[in-house]
Parts: C-alpha cells; sequence; structure tokens
C-alpha cells in the first residue's frame, strides 16, 4: 500500500476517505466556515484544506463525484483536475453548476474524488509519417460506433 503525505491547512478540514472498500477514488470534502451557493452556469473554488506530497512520477487526478454530478449538476469547471507531483499548495476544486437551479456545498460536503495516477516523461521524435494502422486517420464516428 503506497502512503501518501497530506497537510491539513485549516483543523477543520477533513482527511479523504473512500465511499467503499474497493472505491477507486478518494473523496474530498469541502472546507469551508459557511455554505456556498453556486448560481446556474457560474463556477465557484471549493477548498479542501488539505495540500499533498505526490511521490515523482505520479499526479492526482481529480474527477467528479458521480452523485453530485447527476444528482445536483454540479462537476469540476475543468472536468478532470491535474495536480502535479511538484505542487504543495491547496486542493481547490472549481465546481461548474451546469443546472438551472443555485446550488448549495454544505461544509464537509463530499465535492470531488482524487485518484492517483502515474505518469512517465516523454521525449517527442518527429516523423515525416506515423506507422499505418487499420483505423489510420479515421475520426469520430470512424469505427462504426
Amino acid at each position: 500500500m503506497m502512503e501518501l503525505i497530506v497537510k491539513k491547512l485549516k483543523p477543520e478540514a477533513q482527511l479523504p476517505t473512500r465511499g467503499s472498500a474497493l472505491a477507486a477514488g478518494y473523496d474530498l470534502c469541502a472546507c469551508l466556515s459557511a455554505p456556498v451557493s453556486i448560481a446556474p452556469g457560474e463556477t465557484v473554488g471549493v477548498g479542501t484544506g488539505l495540500a499533498f506530497a505526490v511521490p515523482e512520477g505520479w499526479f492526482a487526478a481529480l474527477f467528479a463525484r458521480s452523485g453530485l454530478a447527476t444528482r445536483q449538476g454540479l462537476r469540476p469547471a475543468n472536468c478532470v483536475g491535474v495536480c502535479d507531483a511538484d505542487y504543495r499548495g491547496e486542493y481547490i476544486i472549481p465546481l461548474h453548476n451546469d443546472s438551472r437551479e443555485t446550488r448549495t456545498i454544505a461544509p464537509g460536503e463530499r465535492i470531488a474524488q482524487m485518484i492517483l495516477l502515474p505518469c512517465q516523461e516523454l521525449r517527442f521524435r518527429e516523423a515525416e509519417e506515423l506507422p499505418a494502422t487499420e483505423r489510420g486517420a479515421g475520426g469520430f464516428g470512424s469505427t462504426g460506433v
């Protein structure tokens, strides 16, 4: 099991938790002193009160919580947040309201899920041609779906 170092930036911040033993994501909670309203079409940054020491070769991916997105119409504005291994600041979730109603985030409410993923350093080699595949340059819908 990997250990991830986390720092509480505020005493009321909650450490990430999993919804079940086999859940891929760890829920991040809103660290707020009072509820925050998000109007339709508006984006509001909601802090978690947490900072992490992600190991080199990894990054923290921040995803929507499916229940919040489907029931409330709230999702991260950038769809998937990418927190690099060298970032040590507070994890802030920019929640966007896709619904037609004002939504409210309560202190301690689960607002996103974090998954730690590996990443590799890449070297790019320019070429005149790419290796051929059966699909080739066929775009959207080119495979019959």
